[in-house]
Order: C-alpha cells, then sequence, then structure tokens
C-alpha cells in the first residue's frame, strides 16, 4: 500500500517537471506493469512486448527510486553506463562483488546517448560509491573527491536528469506547473500594479520590513529583489493589488506557493483572490481563496494556498490598509502555481544551525500537533543528529496523536498515507529535489511485542506528554526511517537556507488503493490475459488515483511529439537500481520492519 502512494507521488513528479504523464491502462498494446518483484528494477525503454514489468519490491518505496525505475522505462541508462564515463570516475574492479561486474558495463552512444549534457555527479541514475562492493571499501571513485558522497542520491530528478528527459521526449512546457516567479527580472514576471498613488513596489531591501528577499536568504543583503506593499504610507481603508499575467492552469485542484515577509499591522489585511475570465474575456469573477493578518514576523515565511481554478484566471495580491500605525507592511517574493495539490502542513525550523551544532544524538524534536482531513491527529519526530546507531544522519518518525475527533474514527488507523518532506528552498518550484519519505499506517501491524495493534487509538498504546501550559496528550509509538538525509546532503541544495529550514507534512487516507478495479470493456480481453498473473493481481485500474490489488498497470501519454526511445542494442536488457545500502523502515521500539534488500543487476 506504501508503495503504490509512492508511484503515484513519483508520476506527480514527472507531470510537474516534463510533459510526459501516467495514465491507466486501456488495452494499448505496450504497457507498463508494476508489480513487488524481488528488488528494483525495469527493462530499457520500450521493449515493445506488450506486457512490460517494473519491479517495485521491498525496501524500493520511496521517491526517488520509483523515478529511477521510470526513467529506465523511458530509455535510459545509468548515468556511469555513459561511453564517457572513464573520463569522471574509476571503477574500482576488485572491489565488486563476483558476477555483478556487468553491471558497470559502459554503452557508446548509439546505445546510451548523454544527449549533449555533461556528466552529471548529482543523477538519479548514478550508482553510488559502495554499489555492489564487497566490503568497505568503495567500488566507484570520483575524479573530483567532492562528490564521493554525491553520488548514488534518490532524492529525485537532477536538473540534468530533467534536460535530458525533456530533450529526448522534445518536451517545451510540463504538464501541470502554471508559473514560478522570483522578481529577479524588471518585468517581474508580467505581474500588474494596481494604478493608485499607493501600491506595490519592487526592493532590495526595505526600512522595517526584509533586508534582504527570500530568494536569496543567507547570501548578501540586497543582492536580490522582492515586491512590498508599505502599509505605513497608506490611509485606513485602502487597497492595492499586484496581480499575475492570464494563466492558464488545469482545471481541478491548483497549489499557490509563496514566501511572506509580513511586517504590517496587525489589523492590516493581505486577500489572496483569483479574477476568472469567461471565453471572450467580457466577464470576470472574484474568489477568496485567503486572507493573512498583518503583525510583525520577523522572518521570511512560507505559505501553501489550495486554489480551485477552471479556467482562465490571474492571482491576485491584495493589501488592505487597517487603522492601526504601522512602519512595515506585506512583501511577497518566491511565487510558484502548478496545478496539483499543496502539502497540507508546514513546519519551519528557525536557526537551524545552531540546532545542528547543539542538540546531541538520541535527541528528538517534536513538531506541532496536525489534524488530517479525516481527522487524525498526528506530530512527527526529529533527531537532528540521528540515533547512536546511525550517526551523521537525521532520522525522522511520524505519530498519531490523541485528539478532539478520536471517539469517531475507526482503530487500529487504516491506510493513512503521511508524506514527510524536507523542503529544498530552490525558487523555481521545478528545480527543487526535494527529500521525501512516505509511511502508511497498516491497521493489521502490531508491535515488536505482538501485545497490541501499533496503529491503535494513542490513548491505549503511547506515552502521555504534559505540554508548557500543564494540558496533556497521548503520543502513539513512532515509525519512521533513522536514515532520511544525511548530513552531507542536508548541507548541500537549500534544505537549509538563511538558517532556515521547512518540513512539508501531509495525512491522506489511501484505502481506496484497497479496492480492486473491473476492467474497462474494451480491454477486457487484454485483461483476462493477464489473470495468470496471480489470485491477487488487479491489473486494470478504472481512475488515475486508483491501484488495485499487487499490480498496476500504465500506459504513457505525452504532450510533445510521439516518443523517440533510444532503443539500438539494448533489446531485453533488465537493469536495476542497487539498492543494498537502502535501510527499511524501523519502529522505534526496535523491530525491524523490513527484510534486507536485494540487489537485482
Amino acid at each position: 500500500m506504501n508503495a503504490k502512494g509512492v508511484v503515484l507521488k513519483a508520476f506527480d513528479q514527472y507531470r510537474l517537471k516534463t510533459c510526459i504523464d501516467f495514465t491507466p491502462w486501456k488495452g494499448e498494446e505496450n504497457y507498463i506493469s508494476v508489480f513487488k518483484g524481488s528488488g528494483c528494477y525495469s527493462s530499457v525503454g520500450n521493449r515493445r512486448v506488450g506486457k512490460q514489468q517494473l519491479s517495485i519490491g521491498s525496501n524500493c518505496d520511496s521517491l526517488g527510486t520509483v523515478e529511477h525505475e521510470f526513467l529506465h522505462a523511458l530509455g535510459f541508462w545509468h548515468e556511469q553506463s555513459r561511453a564517457d564515463r572513464d573520463d569522471y570516475v574509476y571503477i574500482m574492479w576488485d572491489q565488486i562483488e563476483s558476477g555483478k561486474e556487468h553491471n558497470f558495463n559502459t554503452y557508446d552512444d548509439t546505445v546510451s546517448s548523454s544527449l549533449g549534457v555533461p556528466y552529471d555527479y548529482s543523477s538519479v541514475m548514478h550508482y553510488s560509491k559502495t554499489a555492489f562492493n564487497t566490503g568497505s571499501e568503495p567500488t566507484i571513485v570520483t575524479n573530483i573527491p567532492h562528490f564521493m558522497d554525491i553520488i548514488g542520491q534518490r532524492m529525485g530528478f537532477s536538473e540534468s536528469d530533467l534536460t535530458k528527459l525533456n530533450r529526448l521526449y522534445n518536451c517545451t512546457t510540463s504538464s501541470t506547473f502554471v508559473d514560478s516567479c522570483d522578481f529577479e527580472e524588471e518585468n517581474i514576471c508580467g505581474m500588474i500594479q494596481s494604478s493608485n498613488q499607493w501600491g506595490w513596489n519592487r526592493h532590495r531591501s526595505v526600512d522595517g520590513g526584509p533586508q534582504t528577499d527570500s530568494t536569496n536568504r543567507g547570501q548578501c543583503e540586497g543582492k536580490g529583489f522582492f515586491m512590498h506593499l508599505s502599509t505605513g504610507s497608506a490611509q485606513a481603508g485602502e487597497r492595492a493589488s499586484l496581480e499575475s499575467r492570464w494563466l492558464y492552469p488545469k482545471p481541478g485542484p491548483q497549489c499557490l506557493q509563496f514566501f511572506l515577509h509580513n511586517s504590517a499591522a496587525a489589523d492590516d489585511v493581505l486577500n489572496i483572490w483569483v479574477k476568472e475570465y469567461d471565453v471572450n474575456n467580457s466577464g470576470e469573477e472574484l474568489k477568496l481563496f485567503k486572507s493573512i493578518s498583518g503583525g510583525t514576523m520577523g522572518s521570511w515565511e512560507l505559505h501553501n494556498i489550495d486554489l480551485e481554478v477552471t479556467k482562465k484566471a490571474r492571482v491576485v495580491f491584495e493589501g488592505v490598509r487597517g487603522n492601526s500605525p504601522s512602519s512595515g507592511g506585506f512583501s511577497v517574493d518566491d511565487i510558484n502555481l502548478s496545478s496539483t495539490k499543496c502539502p497540507m502542513h508546514i513546519w519551519h525550523i528557525q536557526n537551524i544551525t545552531g540546532l545542528l551544532a547543539s542538540t546531541p544524538a538520541g535527541e528528538k524534536l517534536y513538531s506541532p500537533r496536525y489534524l488530517s482531513p479525516a481527522g487524525y491527529s498526528f506530530q512527527v519526530g526529529v533527531y537532528l543528529n540521528g540515533i547512536s546507531s546511525r550517526p551523521g544522519y537525521m532520522a525522522m518518525y511520524l505519530h498519531l496523536t490523541s485528539g478532539p475527533n478520536d471517539p469517531n474514527l475507526k482503530w487500529p488507523c487504516p491506510w493513512q498515507q503521511a508524506t514527510l518532506v524536507l523542503m529544498d528552498q530552490q525558487s523555481d518550484i521545478r528545480q527543487q529535489m526535494n527529500m521525501h519519505r512516505m509511511v502508511t499506517t497498516d491497521p493489521d501491524k502490531m508491535s515488536s511485542d505482538g501485545t497490541e495493534f501499533f496503529w491503535d487509538d494513542p490513548s491505549k498504546v503511547g506515552s502521555k506528554v504534559t505540554t508548557a501550559d500543564g494540558s496533556f496528550y497521548y503520543r502513539g509509538p513512532g515509525y519512521g526511517t533513522s536514515t532520511f538525509i544525511t548530513h552531507s546532503r542536508l548541507k548541500s541544495r537549500k534544505f537549509i537556507k538563511g538558517d532556515d529550514a521547512f518540513f512539508l507534512f501531509s495525512l491522506e487516507d489511501i484505502s481506496a488503493l484497497l479496492d480492486p478495479q473491473p476492467p474497462p470493456q474494451f480491454a477486457a480481453q487484454a485483461a483476462a490475459r493477464l489473470q495468470s498473473a496471480g489470485p491477487h493481481s488487479y491489473p486494470i485500474i478504472a481512475v488515475a488515483a486508483v491501484l488495485a490489488g499487487t499490480i498496476l498497470v500504465v500506459s504513457l501519454i505525452f504532450a510533445g511529439n510521439a516518443m523517440r526511445l533510444r532503443r539500438g542494442r539494448s533489446q531485453g536488457s533488465m537493469d536495476g537500481v542497487v539498492v543494498q545500502n537502502t535501510d527499511g523502515f524501523t519502529d522505534e521500539r526496535g523491530s525491524s520492519v523490513l527484510p534486507a534488500p536485494s540487489s537485482v543487476p
């Protein structure tokens, strides 16, 4: 169940960053069948064999690993299989496990084209330094030592991965990305300032507000730009708007993400509107989605707002002046809009560098408690400096907590999938390599001693927690990973920016993924042929958001030209990601809940 949810999240990343989409199989001649095999592996390219299997086995249910395997299916070999590989890495042949040497073969340009992109140490398609090693020594040594701890990342697509994928499939736009703006260009991304005397202006820094923009937090003051509305220079009741250009999101949910520095008076208000237009541009309809009250925060804060736009529209940031004295205002930066759902909750950790320096290993930091749409209360615990058995890592665990809805909820908690994300604070959402982990509540999971259900009511299986104000709640046992991210990767990218870290959390009901779906009538014959795959296989899914049984069957569609896979000599080849260094999920009571992963060549 967790893997099914992860596969759907991986598809969302393909839609956001490329023109490639995955849809349920409707009887097409060639399609991908995702199943739980003995590891993580896929054929390279479209084999033209009808049912083409792709395995997401034990310990393969991470976002980067799923993206990796689907990149194989889309025609990509491992990065270290390039013809020019030996110019960038050394292969230590004497350290490779016997019989696994073929995994380090190179292929000439007719089989594995680099598509004009330089060698990419940070590719999600690159092996790690210890891939298939016999002991503790590396099998791959990078010519530039800095990249020894970079190769093998499974956070997600690198910039070069996306460049190659979009070149191969002639992608010019992505499926769900709508707009991004960091205000570095003087045209302010085509946004429109209200024509009245009081209004939004582009600044590097402002008195009573931010001294630097959000894009360049932690760098030189005054390096970049943001938009600012000074509420101290207006009369009570005055309004000033900043409108986006015309946008054309796909109908359905959209996510508006932006950074706000709020130094306005407490009764000043920032309204987020959407202005929709009819087909003739002759009428417009305003919808208010959120109002944010003023109040000095003193920092750039991340905001996610769920929108529901059905036609051509503009997003409007409207400031409204209150009555109280003000010496500040509203500042916005790093705006992103995509046709996706927003993460439900944001946890902002400030002074993260100081906390990393002062927090001992084994000491846990807890997020606030949050409520899921289904009514479950939860929080996340983070070991910033890991646990004693895993030094050099950040560890992260999900806890259910007692909440106001508990008497009306199902217990043990059934099939709620938590998405735990450390945000890569790149200004453009398409360039973010967020670190994801997903955890799903299995109602049949037992405690390590077998005496109680792991995900039962926290008041039954949890510990009493007394808060600073004297109130209390119950915190259930934690489940997650002791190897969420290494400290070296934490300090790479922009996970930490201006001494801030942002965690994004969601808890969603995925119980619909349990339900088998009847095949479409026109695919019934093909479905019948696949029933021989096993009594628990359901080869068809009726809608994109619903997976059935143990097999997910998808076809691919492309917004650009027809696919052009580099098949060449790769017929019949099978390929797999190395997973022997991937750790499974564990509960904090000490039991290992996944078997040791296998390696599939």
